[in-house]
C-alpha cells in the first residue's frame, strides 16, 4: 500500500477573513471571557476582556492604524513575549488587511534588522526592556539603519505600574497609548470600509522560520491558511464555548497564535496567559486559577511541569485535554500527563511554519502508543505522503522516506524568495517537510527525525528518536537528547545528552552502555554521554541540536 492518506472532507473550510470570522463570534458569546492575562505582579488583579471589550480594543487599534495611513498589505512587527497587547495587534492587523510580522523575542540587532528590511517592515510594535533583551534599544537601532521603517511603537511596561515601554525621543516613535489616540481620527465606517476590501487568500501573517543555515526565511500564510488550521484544531479537540485554553507557548510562533488564539477564539473558548515567557509554576497557576479546560506546552514544558517539587498541590481537574507540539513526547511523560494532570483527551500536533502548521494530529480515542509513537493521521481536507528524498517516488507504507503535505494549509512561499519557495513547494503542490518519517497501515504518520539530525554510523542509519525512547526508561534520566559527532574510523558516533532527575546519582558513558548492552544493537550504544543542566532551545521550545553537536566537537576536540 502506498505511503499516502488523504483527510477526512467533514470539516468544512472557512470562507472568510479572520476579521470577519472574530465579528461573527462576538456575535454569539459578547459577553463571555475572550482573554484573560494574568498578573505580571503578584497580589495585582489579572486583565480581563470579553468578546465585546476585545473587539472594541481591536477596532480602536485597527482605527489608530488606519489614521497613520498603514495600508492593506503594509508589514507590521510584533517584538515582543506573550501579552494582551500582541492578540489585539493580530486581530488589528488582521482587520485592516496589513500583514503581521512576527519577530522572534531571543533575537538580537543583526537579526532584527535582516527581518526589518527582508520583509520591508514599514511599522515595529515593541516591547519595554526586559532582563533578556533591551527591545527599546534594539529597535531604535534598526530604526536608523532601516529607511522603510517609518514608526516604533512602544507597548507599556505593566511590570512598572502601567508605565509606557519606552520614552518616545523622535517624531518616528509613539506609546501605545499615543498610538490608541489616534483613532478619534477614523470613524468605524473607515474601519468597515477597509474589512470589506479583504479576501480571505490575502497575506495576513509572515513567520521567520528557524535559520539553521544561513538567514531565517518569511513563510507568507493567508487568512485562509491559518484561520482554517486553527479552526480545524479546535474540531478535532472539541473546543466549545466554555473551554477555557492555557497558552504559556510563545505568539511569536505559530503554536501560539495559530493553534492558541485563532483556534480558541474562532470557538468562542477563552484563551489565558500565564506570563510574558514560560515557567512552569505560572502555567500550573493559571490553570488552577481559570479553570483551565486545556493546556498546550512542548514535552520539555510538561516536564518541567511535572517536575516541579510542589507538582502534587496544584488543583488541575478542571483539565481535559491539551496539544502537545515542537518534539515527540516520551511515553513515562505522556502517562503521567494523562493520569496526573487529567488531560485524558490530550493531541499531539505535528506540522511546520509552511503548513500554518499543523498537517497530522491525534484524536480523541488514539491510543496510549499513537499519542507517544505517532503524530497522528493527516488532518482535514489536507493530503500526506512519504517519498524517497532521491527520486521523489512514493514509497510503500512502512518504508522511511521524507514526509510531504498538501492542501489549503500550505504557505503562499517565503517572502521575496520564490528560488526557495521553489525548493520547498514542488510543481504538484506538495510542501517538502525535510523531515524522515513512515506511515503505518492506518495511516499514522511516524516521525523519525530531521534528515539532516539522522546519524550514519559505519553504513547502518540511526534515527536518534529510538535511542532517546529507551533511555527515557532509564529510571535516573529525566531528558535525554541523542546527537550524532564526527569519528575517524565509523564516520559518525552516537552521544547521549541526558539531564537527569533531581537527587540522581552520576551516570557515565560506561554505565549507559551497560543499560543499554544486550536491549540495544551494539551500533545504537552511544560511545559518548554528556551530563548537563539545560538543553540550548529555541523560543518556541525545540532543542537546538545543532548547537549541542557543535558544542560536543569543540569540547571533545573531534
Amino acid at each position: 500500500m502506498r505511503a499516502y492518506t488523504a483527510g477526512d472532507t467533514d470539516v468544512p473550510l472557512l470562507d472568510e477573513t479572520i476579521g470577519r470570522n472574530f465579528e461573527r463570534i462576538v456575535g454569539q458569546f459578547p459577553f463571555h471571557d475572550a482573554l484573560i492575562e494574568a498578573a505580571a505582579v503578584p497580589g495585582a488583579d489579572a486583565r480581563r476582556w470579553s468578546y465585546t471589550k476585545l473587539n472594541d480594543d481591536v477596532d480602536r487599534l485597527a482605527r489608530a492604524l488606519l489614521a497613520l495611513g498603514v495600508a492593506k498589505g503594509d508589514r507590521i512587527g510584533i517584538w515582543s513575549p506573550n501579552c494582551a497587547e500582541w492578540t489585539i495587534l493580530q486581530y488589528a492587523t488582521a482587520k485592516i488587511g496589513a500583514i503581521l510580522v512576527n519577530v522572534n523575542p531571543a533575537y538580537r540587532s543583526h537579526e532584527l534588522a535582516f527581518v526589518v528590511k527582508q520583509s520591508g517592515m514599514r511599522m515595529l510594535v515593541t516591547a519595554p526592556a526586559d532582563r533578556n533583551s533591551d527591545y527599546v534599544g534594539l529597535a531604535r537601532q534598526a530604526l536608523g539603519e532601516c529607511p522603510e521603517l517609518r514608526e516604533l511603537v512602544f507597548l507599556p511596561d505593566f511590570e512598572s505600574e502601567g508605565l509606557d515601554g519606552g520614552v518616545p525621543q523622535r517624531e518616528q516613535e509613539l506609546t501605545y497609548a499615543e498610538l490608541l489616540k489616534r483613532a478619534d481620527a477614523v470613524g468605524h465606517s473607515g474601519l468597515k470600509a477597509r474589512m470589506a476590501e479583504l479576501d480571505p487568500h490575502d497575506s495576513v501573517n509572515l513567520q521567520y522560520t528557524s535559520g539553521t543555515t544561513g538567514f531565517p526565511k518569511g513563510a507568507t500564510l493567508t487568512h485562509h491558511n491559518i484561520l482554517n488550521n486553527g479552526f480545524s484544531i479546535g474540531e478535532l479537540l472539541r473546543y466549545t464555548e466554555h473551554d477555557r485554553v492555557v497558552i504559556p507557548v510563545p505568539f511569536y510562533h505559530c503554536f501560539g497564535m495559530v493553534i492558541g488564539n485563532l483556534n480558541a477564539l474562532s470557538h468562542g473558548a477563552a484563551t489565558i496567559i500565564p506570563g510574558r515567557s514560560f515557567t512552569p509554576a505560572a502555567a500550573l497557576e493559571a490553570v488552577q486559577d481559570f479553570g483551565g479546560t486545556s493546556l498546550y506546552g512542548v514535552p520539555t514544558m510538561f516536564i518541567a511541569e511535572l517536575a516541579l517539587p510542589d507538582f502534587a498541590s496544584y488543583d488541575l481537574s478542571t483539565l481535559r485535554t491539551g496539544v502537545m507540539a515542537g518534539s515527540l513526547c516520551p511515553i513515562e511523560v505522556m502517562k503521567r500527563v494523562i493520569s496526573e494532570m487529567n488531560m485524558r483527551d490530550v493531541a499531539i500536533c505535528y506540522g511546520m511554519t509552511e503548513t500554518s502548521p499543523v498537517s497530522t494530529m491525534t484524536r480523541d480515542g488514539d491510543t496510549l502508543e499513537h499519542r507517544t509513537q505517532t503524530v497522528g493521521r493527516t488532518m482535514p481536507r489536507l493530503e500526506s505522503q512519504v517519498v524517497d528524498p532521491a527520486t521523489g517516488d512514493v514509497l510503500e507504507r512502512g518504508e522511511i522516506g521524507e514526509l510531504c503535505t498538501r492542501g489549503y494549509a500550505v504557505m503562499k512561499g517565503y517572502w521575496g524568495q520564490p528560488d526557495k519557495t521553489a525548493e520547498a513547494i514542488d510543481a504538484e503542490g506538495w510542501m517538502h517537510t525535510g523531515d524522515l518519517a513512515r506511515m503505518d497501515d492506518e495511516g499514522y504518520v511516524v516521525i523519525e527525525g530531521r534528515i539532516k539530525d539522522m546519524v550514519i554510523r559505519g553504513g547502518e542509519n540511526i534515527y536518534p528518536r529510538e535511542i532517546e525512547e529507551f533511555l527515557y526508561t532509564h529510571p535516573a534520566v529525566q531528558d535525554v537528547q541523542v546527537i550524532g559527532v564526527p569519528d575517524a574510523v565509523y564516520g559518525e558516533e552516537l552521544m547521549a545528552c541526558i539531564i537527569l532527575k533531581p537527587g540522581a546519582g552520576p551516570l557515565d558513558a560506561a554505565a549507559v552502555a551497560d543499560y543499554c548492552r544486550g536491549k540495544l544493537a551494539h551500533y545504537k550504544i552511544p560511545k559518548y554521554v554528556d551530563v548537563r543542566e539545560s538543553f540550548p532551545m529555541t523560543v518556541s521550545g525545540k532543542v537546538r541540536k545543532v548547537e549541542m553537536r557543535e558544542e560536543a566537537v569543540a569540547r571533545l576536540g573531534l
